[in-house]
């Protein structure tokens, strides 16, 4: 099951960014594959004025809620399975082994520590659950700021076919970030759930023998380049909440459906700045994971390719609509593109 979840991911990461690639390419006859993707891609102010297989922008919030959910749900059961199973240190004397866990032991339906398991495999564990923690951070922002922050206008649309790409992403995205514990994480917490049908509420909580700072120090175990990458995370992150603030103002501050040139933070050099925050943010998501997990690679790049093609329009758009525009602003990559 679990090879066949991180193979499911790949294939389906692979499929969704190889349209924007072609898409991409300079070529003439790709002008076809090009306007269709565009197309699908289209949103907001970059919208044509057909409603034909569009929904109103404002169902971004959908992705958020969905987001929140489901990433709440991976993180706390990865991190409770990680506590209760494979924490950073156990002491050997107390606990069964793992293999008892999951093989028919008399601790079938409890919950125990395993000092058996490899340190490696702990280390895995609980770098999902810190990049859970992250992704948590930023869809719970996404949610307030698409609440409170963005006033999206009652005409403004985007096509089907995005909006059901959002489910996906958000979707698809969280589950890559812990898709190589999937399984035991599954196989946990279904075994949870079956003790809390037999044993109760209350021996059940009893087992669960919480100790709140072994719980977090865990997680201060991990290695240098978790929190290289978490430094890279928030880096993003706070110019991207500096960017959205920049865009909501505009929308308070403005007419209805009248668009002004953007100023302040990263706008200075680039059109979107707030797609160049999030390729940073996602960035910093491979480095603290080490680097060496193929799908949230592919997850990157399908950020990096999806965010760059919607850039490159929004980009035009500007150029178009405003003969002032900076001439010196790029699309999304500083000084380059």
């Amino acid at each position: 099951m679990e090879v066949g979840l991180v193979s499911l991911l790949r294939t389906a990461w692979i499929a969704a960014t190889l349209p924007l690639l072609i898409a991409s390419l300079p070529f003439s006859w790709l002008n076809p594959v090009h306007k269709t993707i565009l197309a699908f891609a289209k949103r907001g102010k970059t919208m044509s004025s057909s409603r034909r297989f569009t929904v109103p922008q404002k169902f971004f919030c959908h992705f958020y809620v969905l987001a929140v959910v489901w990433t709440t749900l991976l993180l706390v059961t990865t991190w409770m399975y990680a506590y209760k199973m494979v924490p950073m240190y156990v002491d050997p004397f107390l606990y069964p082994t793992f293999a008892s866990r999951f093989t028919g032991g008399s601790h079938i339906l409890s919950w125990r520590k395993s000092p058996s398991v490899p340190m490696g495999y702990r280390y895995s564990v609980w770098r999902s659950v810190f990049l859970l923690l992250l992704m948590e951070v930023q869809v719970v922002n996404r949610l307030i700021e698409t609440i409170y922050v963005f006033k999206y206008s009652s005409t403004a649309r985007m096509h089907i076919f995005g909006y059901l790409t959002g489910l996906f992403f958000y979707t698809a995205a969280p589950l890559s970030l812990c898709c190589n514990n999937f399984l035991e994480v599954y196989n946990f917490s279904v075994n949870g759930v079956a003790e809390f049908i037999v044993k109760g509420k209350k021996n059940t909580m009893e087992d669960l023998d919480f100790d709140s700072l072994e719980f977090i120090s865990s997680l201060l175990k991990l290695g240098w380049l978790q929190w290289i990458g978490a430094a890279i995370f928030f880096w993003g992150w706070i110019h991207q909440r500096r960017c959205h603030e920049i865009l909501g103002s505009l929308r308070e501050h403005s007419e209805q459906n009248v668009y002004v040139i953007p100023h302040g933070d990263w706008f200075k050099i680039v059109s979107s700045p707030h797609y160049l925050a999030e390729i940073v943010i996602y960035a910093g998501l491979v480095v603290a994971s080490g680097g060496a997990d193929l799908t949230i690679w592919l997850l990157f790049g399908f950020v990096l390719s999806n965010l760059v093609f919607a850039a490159a329009e929004t980009h035009r758009w500007y150029l178009q609509k405003f003969k002032s525009y900076p001439k010196n602003r790029r699309a999304v990559i500083p000084f380059l593109y």
